[in-house]
């Protein structure tokens, strides 16, 4: 193939890079892209056979000089597909693009880290019984851990909470718990009816031991992730802040934290209904709801990124052209900490992913590259224009 690869066609290159089936011929048809500002075929170097990471530089050299001077007629989530591709072939599992530069892993975690280095979040949460007393449960043992009439409470192998209700336990429908999570926190629960919900930091959620047999309803705040149990004679409610979703069995997610702007509903499997401020939308997989938060305006229906809002669940920070306080109120509930500005919040947006359980430094290290600095000092962190 002679010329200039198509968008689709670099796209289908890189794959085949990555699944290690490309041909020879396939990777000089890459090499003559790179090398398009020649009048003629130029034959991958000797050199590159022993070390493609060369390659791989100059490649993501010229993509990034193919976005900064086609960004009106080239779709940048075509290059940055692109561009993810190519770097998981060197055997990492993260990007980065910051105002058209790429910066590879490698030279983020060379960056230099301290032993007072702020760790990522994981398994932590509180639980309050009915009568008011407080389970750790990141300490619990796995096992039977209360009984609450004729619902057993129990953390598994895996440390999910676990209830278990018999078939008479419906009269303690109007015993309700509350699993809370922390900063730095994160916790999934299964409910009496098999419901289960992945809780993400500085989130909660109040329940019934065991539903009746008219409703089942929880209320929560932060974000949840949700796989409600079917039920086609007993619907299911979400309570979060002034709106509430109706579900049947489905999958998706709310993000209702009160320091966003709005309330965001997205669904994954099935069909939710969404009620607030007396209007009511009825979702379609893949689709978000927006509620602002302290708004009596309309609900707005949206395409969701379910990769990007799914991307706490799955063990990542995400981000697509994410304006910078944004990202730093995801920081300041995983990690823990508190975010100073110094001056005026930077008018910087980033795009790019990286795994949760990284330090904080090495995920600070990376933000850096948008041309803003930071200064740590404790559980501080301040943002320098």
């Amino acid at each position: 193939m002679k010329g200039k690869p198509t968008d689709q066609r670099l796209q289908e290159l890189a794959s085949k890079w990555l699944n290690k089936t490309i041909t020879a011929d396939e990777k000089k048809e890459f090499a003559r892209w790179y090398n398009s500002d020649q009048d003629h075929d130029v034959k991958i170097p000797p050199e590159f056979a022993e070390n493609e990471e060369i390659l791989e530089d100059r490649i993501l050299f010229k993509i990034e000089s193919v976005i900064k001077n086609n960004n009106n007629r080239t779709s940048p989530k075509i290059w940055l597909s692109v561009a993810a591709s190519l770097l998981l072939l060197a055997g990492v599992s993260t990007y980065y693009f910051t105002h058209n530069r790429y910066v590879k892993p490698n030279e983020i975690a060379h960056q230099n880290t301290t032993n007072d280095d702020i760790k990522p979040g994981g398994n932590k949460a509180i639980l309050t019984l009915a009568n008011g007393s407080k389970i750790n449960l990141s300490d619990v043992k796995n096992g039977v851990l209360t009984n609450q009439g004729k619902t057993l409470l129990k953390k598994d192998q895996e440390g999910q909470i676990t209830y278990q209700a018999s078939a008479k336990a419906e009269d303690q429908s109007l015993i309700y718990n509350t699993i809370t999570v922390p900063k730095g926190g994160q916790f999934q629960i299964a409910l009496s009816d098999s419901t289960k919900v992945w809780l993400n930091s500085a989130s909660s959620v109040t329940f019934p031991v065991a539903f009746s047999k008219t409703e089942r309803k929880i209320t929560i705040t932060g974000e949840v992730y949700l796989e409600v149990a079917k039920n086609k004679h007993l619907p299911f409610r979400v309570a979060a802040g002034k709106q509430v979703i109706e579900v049947l069995g489905t999958h998706f997610n709310i993000n209702a934290y009160t320091d966003e702007p709005s309330i965001k509903t997205t669904l994954i499997e099935g069909s939710v209904k969404v009620t607030a401020n007396d209007k009511t939308v009825i979702l379609k997989p893949n689709q978000q709801a927006d509620v602002l938060n302290n708004n009596t305006g309309d609900i707005k229906v949206s395409a969701a990124d379910i990769e990007n809002v799914l991307a706490w669940k799955n063990g990542a920070f995400q981000f697509d052209n994410t304006e910078m306080p944004a990202i730093m109120r995801e920081i300041s509930r995983w990690y823990d900490v508190q975010i100073k500005y110094e001056g005026q919040s930077p008018q910087r947006n980033f795009t790019g992913s990286i795994s949760r359980n990284v330090n904080l430094s090495e995920l600070l290290n990376m933000l850096k590259y948008t041309g803003v600095d930071f200064k740590t000092e404790g559980h501080t962190i301040t943002v320098i224009n």
